[in-house]
């Protein structure tokens, strides 16, 4: 079953077949950029195992919301409509559900429709066949439930300001269809709108265009709040959040929102933003979602970052009180264009959204702050994949492949470094074999050429060798691009880390493991990437005193920064140094971000009878602030599974 060809909104009767579904957005929105009228290719990689959607029969073009949050419930209810383009003759549609509870379904005019709500699977859910009967537009009226996935709802005790609860929602891979039941593939892109209400004073932002920033008074209680995103976009990009939540201006695009104990912190590490957003256009061409806006959410929130389009939401750990951290911001920027933009059309390509944009995250690092600084990022991306590639069973693995077989699996299974590291070290060895200024050329065209569309491996690949290659035999043999994108490990073409982004530093590990004084190490004066070589990179086996040393010296334990702090606890557990329990537990209990949650709470049980009761402990305290993202990897760990 290969899904069909988007449409534009205004030509949703007149259905393409095809392996892809393409939408063009100039005529939705003037700021969507110029028309794309070129054919796409059919491939049949576009066929997405995780969702029930059959889009070649009929397909979600718009979802609109009507939904009121019930804080002491911790559900949502209310209706999605649900706008549908479905071939002549087409009887029914596939959304995808997960722990929705369906009151009715209802066409345009009211008029009740037939639908089943087929059979569970543990990772999809359920498939919510509807019988359309002509009907174009459908409401589904329901219900989430309270351990719907994407959701996390917090208490006061739980958020910075301990004043009010607070509601996000998490949506990618396949998390959204447990809080809106449409049809949630990446590859199925959707215009929507959205009516959230929410009690007084509690405040509502989404990722899309903010109609009534001040809320208006709603019928039955509390505040109601407006939304709309006229671009159309992969289903995992619609996301809210409500609280206690106030804003500060960054620039004339730009801003962030926090909770107000917050916000002036937040502020100050963010202030660069709207440079950046200038530096990634100078790159790689027009900012296309009008604002950029970010929203550093409560500790639970399980990522460093999510590219919302609109408003990314952010991790408070990247609040370093310094700016070390703000390559997350960078990055999460970056998928504006790789990723929002042009979007992987399933999860098995999940490269084509983490590998551009990890390449591109360097190259605003660059343009902002130098080509060092830059250098550092890739070379300490490199360890991350060669470590990756390592844990993933070797370079023969299948799991190191860019490409991925996902069938069977939850997509998550595929989010790691090989997508983020690997990917970004194939985009440099193309970038170095055409050099600089026609490889940007090329990706600034490839963005302009496929905006608003998702993207496939085997189309990309065809886009590569029909606009950069043409048709030169040579580089194309040079560049072994099956190779890299189908098969394991690394490929003997890719471009090796800068050589000399860690030379003094990696002198001061030398002097280190030859037993020189800790006091001697100039690691105050180093940047965040430069600490980060130091600990990772120091011998793995070190006695108390020496880490007492380093710890002393350097006030490792009680760090602002969370990188340097997670790769010094990490060390200190490894070697089962108590004094630093304490700060593993405060760090463990203080926030949920997957990231840094998972490798220590697998570093503890794989000490043992001495870590494993104290991973035991952290978690009964820790495990009620986290995401379920983050829970539904610790508990595997916990529980003794890979």
């Amino acid at each position: 079953m290969l899904p069909p060809v988007f449409l534009s909104r205004f030509a949703r009767r007149a259905l393409i077949f095809g392996s892809l579904l393409i939408a063009s957005c100039s005529d939705i929105v003037p700021d969507a950029g110029p028309r794309m009228v070129a054919p796409v290719l059919l491939t049949p990689d576009a066929r997405d195992v995780h969702s029930f959607a059959r889009p070649e029969v009929a397909r979600v073009t718009h979802v609109a919301l009507d939904l009121v949050a019930d804080f002491n419930a911790k559900r949502m209810a209310g209706t999605a409509s649900l706008d549908v383009s479905a071939a002549p003759g087409a009887e029914e549609i596939v959304l995808d559900t997960k722990g929705l509870e369906v009151a009715s379904v209802t066409d345009g005019a009211g008029r009740p429709l037939q639908w089943t709500l087929g059979p569970a699977d543990s990772a999809l859910g359920a498939p919510l066949t509807v019988r359309l009967g002509g009907a174009e537009r459908i409401r589904v009226a329901y219900r989430t439930a309270p351990q719907a996935a994407a959701l996390q709802w917090l208490s006061p005790e739980q958020t910075a300001g301990k004043r009010q609860p607070f509601l996000f929602s998490q949506g990618q891979a396949i998390l959204n269809r447990t809080w809106i039941p449409t049809q949630d593939s990446p590859g199925i892109r959707q215009t929507w709108e959205a009516r959230i209400t929410v009690p007084e004073p509690l405040r509502v932002v989404m990722s899309g265009e903010d109609l009534t920033p001040e809320g208006e008074k709603a019928a039955g209680g509390g505040r109601a709040y407006r939304f709309r995103m006229s671009q159309p976009v992969a289903p995992y990009l619609i996301a809210l959040a409500a609280g206690d939540i106030a804003f500060q201006p960054l620039g004339p695009r730009t801003g962030v929102y926090a909770e107000p104990s917050m916000l002036t912190a937040a502020a100050s590490e963010l202030q660069d933003t709207e440079k950046m957003v200038s530096a990634a256009e100078a790159l790689y061409g027009r900012y296309r979602w009008g604002r950029y806006d970010m929203i550093v959410l409560p500790p639970a929130f399980p990522f460093g970052g999510m590219e919302n389009p609109r408003l990314t939401f952010l991790t408070p750990t990247m609040i370093a009180g310094d700016r070390s951290l703000v390559s997350l911001i960078a990055h999460e920027l970056a998928h504006s264009w790789s990723g929002n933009l042009v979007t992987n059309a399933t999860w098995a390509d999940f490269w084509l959204n983490e590998g551009f944009t990890s390449y591109f995250e360097s190259r605003i690092m660059e343009a902002m702050y130098g080509p060092q600084r830059a250098a550092q990022l890739v070379a300490l991306g490199w360890n991350d994949l060669q470590r990756t590639i390592k844990e993933q069973g070797g370079p023969a693995s299948p799991a190191t492949r860019l490409h991925l077989d996902l069938s069977g699996k939850d997509p998550d299974e595929g989010l790691n470094d090989i997508a983020y590291e690997k990917g970004a070290a194939f985009l440099r060895t193309l970038e170095q074999a055409v050099g600089r200024q026609r490889w940007d050329a090329y990706l600034r065209s490839y963005f302009d050429r496929n905006a608003f569309q998702p993207m496939t491996a085997s189309i990309f690949l065809a886009d590569l060798r029909k606009n950069l290659i043409r048709g030169d035999q040579a580089l194309e043999q040079r560049l072994m691009l099956d190779r890299w994108v189908y098969e394991p490990g690394i490929p003997a073409n890719a471009v090796p880390p800068p050589g000399q982004a860690f030379a003094a530093v990696d002198q001061a590990v030398s002097a280190f493991a030859a037993g020189g004084l800790v006091s001697a190490l100039p690691f105050n004066g180093w940047n965040t990437a430069e600490r980060l070589r130091f600990l990772n990179a120091i011998p793995r086996d070190l006695p108390s005193e020496r880490l007492a040393e380093l710890d002393r010296n350097f006030g490792l334990s009680g760090t602002r920064n969370s990188e340097v702090l997670f790769a010094w606890l990490k060390l200190a557990i490894e070697n089962r140094y108590a004094p630093a329990v304490p700060a593993v537990e405060r760090f463990l209990t203080s926030m949920g971000r997957r990231k840094f949650v998972a490798p220590l709470f697998e570093a503890l049980v794989a000490e043992g009878a001495w870590g494993r009761p104290i991973a035991t402990r952290i978690y009964a305290q820790a495990r009620p602030g986290y995401h379920s993202v983050t829970t539904g990897t610790v508990d595997k760990l916990l529980a003794g599974k890979s």
